[in-house]
């Protein structure tokens, strides 16, 4: 019936299962939960009691693999036909996330997205940047999302049929920058593979630190010129690299990269500030990748 697929990379994720484990047997359903351990250094004691739970797994790998070898490796793992993917830092909003996605079980080739929330309690100021972000960028009812399906599938939280896994995987051979969900998110496009938005959502509970989140960012933004020039997405899939290859057509590169250059302290130490601007951030965001160029 349903294989739960966790991948997890120094992270406790013990309370996780134990919900999901709780969640599918009150559903009286066939299900195995496998969790993979992408060759993490901690949490390996805490981690190693899923193995005492009955069709539960935990394995740790030798060597770190990435995101998108590991995902491909948990749905080889799967013994059934319905795959849901969940990130360790992640944890139910309520006690029918499970019974919830087995009423969305067809025959039919799509994806069901569930959607995530973060806590309504503002954190401490380092992560308020990654909060505010996700709040309002993320954490959107499925009417919204439904508006952009392809784009507004986070991987966090999804179930596919592994026969559509099949047909449409994650690329292992991109670098492991992120934007790995961005390129899955074009090909079930590419390939006319539905995805359906349902208000089905858990918490995202790792808000990383300003120092961290600035860092993955760009990483982000670097993994998303390599997709572009590789010509693994278009550039107007994007809304930032739509915008930034208009500028450069029209010949403001230099400008862009000037005005970067100078105003990176000012933009930096505002998104470190306990109030961050999302514009702010979206314009460090379009001046770091002109600075790529």
């Amino acid at each position: 019936m349903l294989s739960i697929l966790i991948p997890t990379y120094n992270y406790n994720v013990f309370k996780l299962v134990n919900v999901l484990y709780n969640q599918a047997k009150e559903a009286k359903i066939e299900f195995e939960i496998i969790v993979l351990d992408d060759g993490s250094q901690k949490f390996h004691s805490e981690n190693n009691k899923i193995n005492e739970f009955q069709f539960c797994t935990y394995e740790i790998l030798k060597v770190n693999i990435g995101r998108s070898a590991i995902r491909n490796l948990l749905a080889n793992k799967a013994a059934f036909d319905n795959l849901l993917f969940l990130d360790s830092d992640t944890i139910p909003v309520d006690n029918n996330l499970i019974s919830n996605y087995i009423l969305q079980i067809t025959e039919e080739e799509k994806i069901i997205s569930g959607g995530i929330l973060y806590s309504k309690l503002k954190p401490q100021k380092s992560q308020i940047l990654r909060w505010n972000y996700g709040n309002s960028r993320e954490a959107l009812s499925a009417e919204i999302r439904e508006k952009n399906p392809y784009l507004r599938l986070l991987t966090l939280n999804f179930m596919i049929k592994k026969l559509v896994f099949e047909k449409v995987s994650f690329n292992e051979n991109i670098p492991n920058l992120r934007h790995e969900d961005t390129l899955f998110s074009y090909e079930l496009k590419n390939h006319n593979i539905r995805v359906e938005h349902i208000e089905n959502p858990v918490y995202h509970l790792g808000l990383d630190e300003f120092e961290s989140a600035i860092k993955k960012e760009n990483e982000s933004l670097i993994a998303l010129k390599f997709l572009i020039e590789s010509q693994l997405i278009p550039s107007d899939y994007i809304g930032l690299s739509k915008l930034f290859y208009r500028l450069k057509k029209m010949q403001v590169l230099f400008v862009l990269k000037v005005f970067y250059k100078i105003t990176k302290p000012f933009l930096l130490k505002n998104l470190a500030s306990k109030n961050p601007s999302l514009f702010i951030f979206d314009i460090y965001r379009l001046g770091y990748f002109g600075s790529l160029f």
